[in-house]
């Protein structure tokens, strides 16, 4: 996802995130009105699955809906939900340049070769690309480290886990699904060194009947703590109703699995967003090189809603974790790493951006292999 990156310090990506998100505080409002006389800054954006009230496409559109209460009439925001990667995203990123749209963020991994075609033909149009790695003059990519929050969720669920298996319901082989199952595995494997972790694949990112399916299985298995990357509540709601542990992810679903919901790593995109459309109103906005990928140092990435049952001493041991990570003190992909085949993928130190971006393996304490994509 991030193989063709380049490395840069991670000081120097936070002060590039911390002035982009800061870009409109330091405009004068003399400069602000001179922009919007023009008319509002009409920004589209791009959801690969319907919007409800939780899950990755609601966190995309609450940083909408923050957009508009930050900036009020300066921008008029309008979204399409539900567009399949591949032809259709083209299609409607198209549409939205040629219906005038300033500012377009594209907020799936399969979006990014439809927004790089289309910026081609629309110059003067602006793309944000979420959880891709390629940009062009008018392209710019961000993307969260979710591996931070699956690493402390890890840990929790190495906790409270029973068996010592846990379940992952998860879309696609891509780098950042593997980074967070790996994180997450290592995350337990501190707790509980016997630690295993089993994954069942959807094939898609959104399909509830397809997660129900995958989460019933892992359960059939013996998981009793189920976690996942896709898009709906249907895994968590499944291990709600057979009584079994669940890791929310994307937004806090305790209200669906107020008995099971361990804690919720939680996306949180508004302030940068926000930042973009307040950099392109100034006409200060060009594409970050190698991109924004911000986690919980930047508060893109939070652990939220930690369940009453973990327990209370556990819980500070999270938050010093937590603030090691913030700090960078501590990386969840570092020291000794083996692969589940038993092969050496680190000797030493921390992995790379670099390397994390080209992941394609399974840690230790992942049952079975990689598919192919």
């Amino acid at each position: 996802m991030y193989k063709n990156l380049g490395e840069q310090p991670c000081a120097t990506r936070r002060l590039a995130l911390k002035s982009l998100v800061s870009t409109g505080a330091a405009l004068t409002s003399s400069k602000l009105m001179a922009q919007t006389t023009q008319g509002p800054l009409k920004i589209g954006f791009v959801f690969v699955t319907p919007v409800t009230e939780t899950g990755w496409t609601a966190q995309h559109n609450q940083g909408r809906l923050q957009i508009e209460k930050n900036l009020g009439a300066r921008v008029q925001t309008r979204y399409v939900e539900n567009v399949p990667e591949g032809p259709d995203a083209e299609r409607v990123i198209r549409d939205l340049a040629s219906e005038g749209h300033q500012l377009i963020f594209t907020t799936s991994f399969g979006y990014m070769e439809p927004t790089l075609r289309v910026a081609k033909e629309f110059p003067k149009v602006i793309f944000e690309h979420v959880s891709g790695y390629k940009s062009a003059p008018n392209v710019s990519t961000v993307n969260a480290r979710f591996y931070e929050g699956r690493y402390l969720a890890g840990m929790i669920a190495g906790k409270m886990s029973s068996s010592g298996l846990t379940g992952y319901v998860a879309a696609f082989p891509i780098p950042e699904v593997l980074q967070g199952i790996n994180a997450f595995t290592l995350g337990m494997l501190a707790v509980n060194p016997k630690a295993q972790v089993k994954v069942v694949w959807t094939s898609s990112w959104f399909d509830p009947g397809k997660e129900r399916e995958a989460a019933m299985t892992l359960i059939n298995q013996g998981a009793d703590v189920l976690a996942y990357h896709t898009g709906s509540s249907a895994v968590i709601q499944a291990a709600e109703e057979k009584g079994k542990f669940s890791i929310g992810y994307h937004s806090d679903m305790s209200k669906l699995a107020p008995k099971g919901q361990l804690v919720a790593v939680t996306h949180h995109w508004g302030a940068y967003y926000t930042g973009v459309a307040q950099a392109v109103l100034a006409g200060t906005w060009k594409p970050a090189q190698p991109g924004i990928w911000g986690g919980i140092a930047e508060d893109f990435i939070q652990l939220t809603a930690i369940h009453a049952k973990v327990p209370l001493d556990f819980v500070a041991s999270i938050e010093r974790r937590r603030q090691d990570i913030a700090s960078r003190k501590f990386h969840p992909f570092s020291g000794r790493l083996k692969d589940n085949e038993g092969g050496e993928r680190l000797a030493s130190g921390s992995l790379s951006d670099m390397q994390l971006g080209a992941m394609n393996y399974f840690v230790a304490g992942v049952q079975g292999s990689v598919p192919k994509m």
